[in-house]
């Protein structure tokens, strides 16, 4: 079972914890991991993207000439696709791009993200990330204790506001909660630190 150092916010380690292997060193599927961030992000897409059809488009009420006797083609508005400024035929319209994706596969393909960070060496666990005030120079400095170098996705267990408001005024850096873990920001952020408590979490949610 891998085992990690457990380092305080002044980054002196204080304990060894040991983390599960079904969840942290398990087999990295890399077609898992494909298919969770497609479907990670195709339940993003807003879908409201839209073009007007022959009955959305203003006028064309009217029919343009008779029907007969004319020597030209019948029409009956000016706003059949035929036209200029009619409407659009099979246009994009408002959609839900999410599709079914099973829990089990999700967690599968957490569990080979996380045991690919391990095995590159970037997963950090840290005692707690309570700060004592929301200063963002204080989160910079505990980073630099810990040795965070890069990009960092900061994960804690629900209730930490100081953690949240010091986060969110770097570009490289985002907290996030051990209940909303996500493929994309694993993939994303460089460098995992996961609070203790977190650890316990995920690995209790993540166990097959």
């Amino acid at each position: 079972m891998p085992k990690l150092p457990v380092m305080n916010l002044e980054g002196k380690e204080v304990r060894d914890l040991v983390l599960p292997d079904d969840v942290f060193a398990g087999p990295i599927k890399e077609h898992l991991i494909q298919e969770a961030v497609i479907a990670f992000r195709a339940a993003g897409r807003s879908g409201t993207h839209a073009t007007k059809n022959r009955s959305d488009v203003r006028g064309g009420g009217k029919k343009r000439w008779r029907q007969r006797k004319t020597g030209r083609s019948r029409h009956g508005s000016i706003r059949s696709p035929l036209w200029r400024g009619g409407g659009t035929v099979f246009g994009p319209q408002p959609r839900d791009y999410g599709f079914a994706f099973p829990r089990k596969k999700r967690h599968g393909a957490l569990r080979s993200a996380l045991s690919a960070k391990l095995k590159d060496g970037k997963i950090v666990v840290v005692e707690s990330l309570v700060l004592k005030e929301p200063k963002t120079k204080e989160l910079v400095r505990v980073m630099d204790e810990i040795g965070v170098k890069g990009s960092a996705l900061l994960v804690d267990e629900p209730g930490n506001r100081h953690l949240e408001l010091s986060a969110r005024n770097l570009p490289k850096v985002k907290a996030t909660l051990s209940t909303a873990l996500n493929i994309v920001d694993l993939m994303v952020y460089e460098t995992v630190v996961l609070t203790e408590a977190a650890a316990g979490r995920v690995a209790e949610v993540l166990k097959p």
